[in-house]
This record gives structure tokens, C-alpha cells and sequence, in this order.
């Protein structure tokens, strides 16, 4: 059986890996993939805590119901990043955060 420490540890390993490229990649679109898998980490720990917190042995669903809404606000901005992203890319022909940096066209 699988236990709380158990999803936070995956959920803590999620965070890592997506804060590591973030941090250490160049790409912009492996950039915004690690921070989405940031924002599911974090989603996978409101799921568990919601699981495991139960009230007359029914778990409570409010944070899986904030899941929903945080999945519903990421597909918006998903829609809006990579539409930014595609903007870039036709202005400067590159992906690289090193070159896309200044604001200057």
C-alpha cells in the first residue's frame, strides 16, 4: 500500500527535476515544459494531501477539486506561452534563452 510520504516523495522528485531545467536549461520550450512539471508536482502533492486527509473515513475532496482549477488556469497558459514562444521564435529565429534575453527587437 502506498502511503503519503510515498506521493510526496514523488511529488518532491518532480519538483526537483523540473527546478533543475528550469534553472540549468537553455531551450525555451524545455523551459516551459520543466515548469509545468513543476505545477503538476505540486498538483500530485494537493491530490495526496486531499486523499489522506480523510473526516469519517471519507477523504476530502477539496484539494482535488483546486486540482481541476489549476489544470483549467495551466491549459490557458500553455495556450498563451507557446503562442508567446512562436512570437519569438518568427521575430528572432531562436529558442535560446541566452540569445532572446534583451527585450530589444
Amino acid at each position: 500500500m502506498t502511503t503519503l510520504n510515498d506521493y510526496l516523495i514523488a511529488s518532491g522528485l518532480l519538483f526537483s527535476i523540473g527546478l533543475f531545467g528550469v534553472m540549468f536549461r537553455r531551450n525555451i520550450i524545455v523551459i516551459f515544459m520543466c515548469l509545468e512539471m513543476m505545477l503538476n508536482a505540486a498538483n500530485l502533492s494537493l491530490v495526496a494531501f486531499s486523499r489522506f486527509n480523510t473526516s469519517a473515513g471519507l477523504p476530502d475532496y477539496n484539494g482535488q477539486m483546486l486540482v481541476f482549477f489549476i489544470i483549467t488556469v495551466a491549459a490557458a497558459e500553455v495556450a498563451v506561452g507557446l503562442a508567446i514562444i512562436i512570437a519569438m521564435f518568427r521575430s528572432r529565429r531562436t529558442v535560446d534563452v541566452d540569445e532572446i534575453s534583451s527585450m530589444k527587437g
